[in-house]
């Protein structure tokens, strides 16, 4: 194919206007730095993602088994039936319920989950997150109690401390409803760097939750984890294949609303970039239409040799076509290069400017978590190759339609 040997060959040669070649490097460049961008940020939302998912799947179960009126009376039955998928690796019970926990004046609702202390490290990480205390140090009949770090703060009480937990579950009098006080000892704090669960979450031994919510020997359901998280929806529906008469859940339900919004956020922001990709792209058809007028007289020759109008098209399609792949190659190359290494490169921005980008005091996070996901980079450089392509034809028509007797004239 002589259109491409004379596309690279035009590629290569040096420009008698050296402002064409400035607009040419200027179009590469903004390529480049377009994929680049696109690349840094989508990893980095890849990786906020995946952290912040960690963090509350740390402490929330894959699924959740609980009966139709939100109890198990025989949770180990339901456990073993559980575990005949393959995928289910370990279940625990809870009891479920709320009330308010009370240090003097400072009054904070709370969530109540109880919690056997023995089973519970196999479906969660709350032992990994024990800022003080341990797990173990829940026994039945002491009525101990974990809390999050923040609520700690926020009522003012350390490890040792006594608080006051007010449940809705009244006692009928002659005087009416009132409420039901009971006193509780903090064994222990966890620090999840999730505030719902910091701020909101009370543990305690799982015997005392029965007796304070009076459920008897019933429970509120069973937390399993998988060996997959992300194959959780297809596992709760295979559960509830072979337990119909039970209420099946998975983690993308409990919180739906979250990672919706951070989907959502993750395709705005690709399409947002991919303008600016698109923007970098369509500069090359000033830098081919420019090149054409420059090329008249070169393309007229080949039309008198015998040219066709399709064969000068493909000739400028290769060379703008050469200029998109070179920037979308070094865009690639520098965007994964700068998100795989971005852990580094804000430090040392953060020592270079004197200042913390992401403060512990306002967000969840301290570094600027990434992860290169091959779908992303293969999509986004797909995308500027097409766009790059498709800046090219106009320019390219336009060269197709020179006529040899007016370009040659004055020649």
């Amino acid at each position: 194919m002589y259109e491409l040997l004379i596309g690279l060959r035009y590629t290569r040669a040096k420009r008698r206007n050296g402002f064409i070649s400035f607009i040419s490097l200027v179009s590469i460049a903004g390529i480049a730095l377009g994929v680049a961008a696109l690349i840094i940020v989508l990893s980095v939302m890849n990786g906020f993602q995946e952290e912040v998912r960690n963090r509350i799947l740390g402490m929330a179960a894959h699924v959740q088994i609980t009966g139709a009126d939100n109890t198990l009376t025989d949770w180990r039955a339901t456990a073993k039936t559980a575990a005949q998928n393959p995928h289910v690796k370990a279940a625990a019970p809870y009891v479920y319920g709320q009330g308010l926990l009370a240090n003097g004046s400072q009054v904070k609702g709370v969530l109540m989950r109880g919690i056997d202390p023995a089973l519970e490290p196999t479906v969660s990480d709350v032992a990994q997150h024990m800022a003080a205390g341990q797990l173990s140090d829940l026994r039945p009949g002491e009525f101990g109690t974990v809390i999050g770090w923040q609520l700690a703060a926020e009522l003012g009480v350390r490890q040792g401390d006594k608080i006051t937990l007010i449940t809705p579950q009244g006692q009928v009098t002659p005087a009416g409803l009132i409420p039901r006080f009971r006193q509780f000892t903090i064994v222990g704090i966890f620090r999840a760097d999730y505030y719902p669960y910091d701020a909101g979450l009370a543990l305690i031994q799982i015997n005392d939750a029965q007796k304070l919510f009076r459920t008897g020997e019933a429970v509120s359901g069973l937390r399993l984890r998988l060996d997959d998280l992300f194959n959780a929806r297809q596992t709760a529906r295979e559960i509830n294949r072979t337990m119909p008469d039970m209420l099946v859940s998975d983690w993308s339900a409990e919180n739906p609303t979250y990672f919706r919004a951070v989907e959502i956020e993750k395709r705005m922001m690709f399409i947002i970039l991919t303008l600016i990709v698109a923007v970098a792209a369509f500069n090359l058809v000033s830098t081919l239409v420019m090149l054409v007028t420059d090329k008249q007289a070169d393309i007229a020759i080949l039309r008198t040799l015998g040219a066709s109008p399709g064969s000068i098209m493909k000739i400028f399609v290769v060379q703008g076509a050469l200029s998109g792949f070179i920037g979308a190659g070094t865009g690639v190359v520098g965007g994964v290069l700068v998100a795989l290494n971005i852990g580094s490169i804000v430090p040392f921005i953060e020592r270079v400017l004197g200042t913390q980008i992401l403060s512990p005091d306002v967000y969840l996070i301290t570094e600027l978590p990434s992860r290169v996901q091959t779908s992303d980079v293969t999509s986004i450089a797909v995308i500027s190759l097409l766009l790059s392509l498709a800046a090219t034809l106009y320019p390219s028509w336009r060269a197709s339609r020179v006529n040899p007797a007016e370009a040659l004239r004055y020649e």
